[in-house]
């Protein structure tokens, strides 16, 4: 009895191993810059994340850009003042998602999102350390007939962050197979 459980932790520990191998050598690149879709959607909690987001907006990449995430006291003016975009951007073509408070909680934000503006096609920007786990949560909630396009901003990056994050991403993804929305 012993020695098949010293084997299958083993062999678990030796699965966890390559699949975090797998998910090292697999991170992903920003998206083409050349990729049109109807919305950008941002998740906070990362440098560069939002600064993407908005270059892509102003590069005409997308009609509408949300911001998931954002902390409840934020004011619209007081982003478009410290991302140096005009107020009558913020009213027309960014919306600040505030109700998510994890992954799991931006992937509702993104569906009723899409669900209200009938979107089609979104692009996904977060850190590249996190897209697959976020892409996963999107993906699960908004369903197959929207094309997503997942876009990695480039993260500094440590064995321990990414070993925190492929363990939340294994366990996500267990969940989710399993039907837990």
């Amino acid at each position: 009895m012993t020695a098949v459980l010293v084997r299958s932790a083993m062999l678990l520990a030796l699965a966890w191993i390559a699949g975090f191998v797998w998910f090292v050598l697999s991170l992903p690149e920003p998206a083409a810059d050349n990729i049109r879709t109807e919305g950008i959607v941002v998740l906070t909690g990362g440098p560069g994340r939002i600064a993407r987001g908005v270059d892509l907006l102003r590069a005409g990449k997308a009609e509408r850009l949300l911001i998931s995430g954002v902390d409840a006291s934020v004011r619209p003016i007081e982003l478009a003042i410290e991302l140096n975009v005009p107020a009558d951007v913020f009213d027309c073509c960014i919306d600040l998602g505030k109700e998510a408070a994890d992954t799991r909680g931006n992937g509702e934000e993104i569906a009723a999102w899409v669900k209200q503006h009938e979107y089609k096609s979104v692009r996904l920007v977060t850190s590249q350390f996190h897209i697959k786990r976020a892409t996963a949560e999107a993906r699960a909630r908004i369903g197959s007939g929207v094309r997503l396009v997942p876009d990695a901003v480039p993260a500094r990056l440590s064995a321990r962050l990414l070993a925190l994050e492929y363990s939340k991403f294994l366990f996500r993804r267990l969940l989710l197979l399993m039907g837990e929305a």
